[in-house]
């Protein structure tokens, strides 16, 4: 490995603290201004939201960082900056989402094993869409670890404890990630938004099925649903995070335990059934890697608690700002709401640390939401109130600005995937999603 190959220790610069966070805001500011914009595809259509403008102009700026001015240049140790951030920013909109949850609990009762079931379609969607279409195309076991989940962290975790990362189970889970790591927000959204306008289905199980897990995917996902219910969309949220609160915590172990084995008997089975006579495709190893010009590979730094703290505050401010130019709500208005939610990421972020990390952080975040709006707290219904007045599409615009402007590191990687494990992977998202949404529409009459 040469010197400028080698990896190198990430140091927190304060320069590309400001920049990211600045560029940040502008970018959610405008694509907020820019506002949702609907596209006919026969007999339904998409709706490009501010979010995924976000999205598409903090990856052009990373894909074009070498032509840009200074302070548009956003280098790779800003992009990995940006992936960190991103990761912490997300409390926010999943604290919010346990908000809308606390105070909807009854209703969700109603829905009882609903939620439950429908993660089963978050198992299996994904392998009945994804396997075969992987075999017809050639891939051998790799079908396996791209199709047997979504490939979120767990995921990469269990193929790697069961497999390990260099066999071929773990390139298919790797490809399956940085697919939908790179693109799968902007798919799902677009899925999304297209299902929802032909009205096949109940509003509520389409955001029970946008529970997927991924809090990125969840987020683009609900959006997409809302904005073509828009009367509905507090509770389109509120189904979304119950289901993806259930797939963060039962989900890994379904995962495990169903998905996993049901994706290598499907592969066992269908192979020589489909596969045998196909010419088997080799699947590089998408590893991460410097781009034509050998720049000096940056790990991600990791961010304490006073940097997690700088990024709920200036991220709550970017929410605001957003929440005005989209919505029209004052800043003094929503400013109690955006401070209760980030004292409940405080909390809950405290306790998964107190407690050695035993439990995801988002899993505290959220039971500190939900009983802040639990009818029977105290001052649930001022709670409610205050944190209400802050559209939870104005929280996902500046989650997924960071998403875009972390993502063009990962370009050289996506480029050694080939089509063909792409195609698979956004099957499998696809099928995760659909899957889900038909079980919930079995339940959703009892609402």
């Amino acid at each position: 490995m040469s010197t400028a190959m080698r990896p190198a220790k990430a140091a927190m610069n304060m320069g590309s603290v400001v920049q990211i966070f600045v560029l940040a805001l502008v970018i959610a500011a405008l694509s907020e201004w820019l506002g949702p914009l609907p596209i006919a595809l026969g007999v339904g259509k998409v709706v490009l939201l501010p979010m995924i403008w976000a999205l598409l102009i903090g990856l052009v700026l990373g894909l074009l960082r070498k032509r840009m001015p200074a302070p548009l240049q956003v280098s790779l140790h800003s992009q990995h900056l940006s992936a960190a951030i991103l990761s912490s920013a997300l409390f926010l909109f999943i604290a919010k989402l346990g908000l809308l949850v606390g105070g909807s609990l009854p209703q969700l009762a109603q829905v009882g094993w609903g939620l439950v079931l429908q993660e089963l379609g978050n198992l299996v969607g994904c392998i009945a869409l994804g396997m075969p279409v992987a075999l017809l195309l050639g891939i051998k076991r790799e079908a396996v670890g791209a199709t047997f989940s979504i490939g979120r962290e767990p995921g990469l975790a269990i193929i790697g404890e069961r497999f390990g990362m260099d066999s071929p189970e773990g390139r298919g889970v790797l490809a399956e990630y940085i697919t939908g790591t790179l693109i799968g927000a902007i798919f799902i959204s677009l899925l999304a938004g297209f299902v929802s306008s032909l009205n096949i289905f109940h509003p509520l199980a389409l955001g029970m099925g946008a529970g997927v897990g991924s809090g990125s995917m969840t987020a683009a996902a609900v959006g997409a649903i809302a904005a073509q219910h828009p009367e509905m969309s507090d509770q389109i949220a509120t189904f979304a995070a119950a289901a993806n609160l259930i797939a963060t915590t039962v989900g890994t172990y379904l995962t495990l335990f169903i998905s996993l084995p049901v994706a290598v008997y499907a592969y066992r089975v269908l192979e020589p059934l489909l596969g045998r006579n196909r010419k088997a495709v080799a699947v590089e190893e998408a590893k991460a890697a410097a781009d034509d010009t050998e720049e000096e590979v940056v790990h991600g730094p990791v961010l304490g608690l006073g940097m997690r703290l700088a990024s709920w505050v200036l991220v709550g401010a970017m929410v605001l700002i957003g929440n005005r130019i989209g919505y029209g709500t004052p800043v003094l208005d929503a400013l109690p709401g955006v401070v209760i939610i980030i004292l409940a990421v405080l909390v809950g972020d405290l306790i998964y640390v107190g407690t050695k990390r035993k439990l995801p952080a988002v899993c505290w975040i959220s039971f500190i939401a939900m009983a802040l709006t639990f009818p029977h707290t105290p001052y649930a219904a001022e709670v409610a109130a205050l944190t209400g007045k802050i559209s939870f599409l104005a929280m996902i615009t500046p989650m997924l600005t960071f998403a875009g402007l972390s993502l063009a590191k990962d370009i050289p990687a996506f480029r050694r995937l080939g089509w063909r494990i792409v195609v698979v992977s956004l099957l499998a998202n696809a099928g995760v999603f659909l899957a889900a949404t038909m079980i919930a529409q079995t339940f959703v009459h009892t609402l």
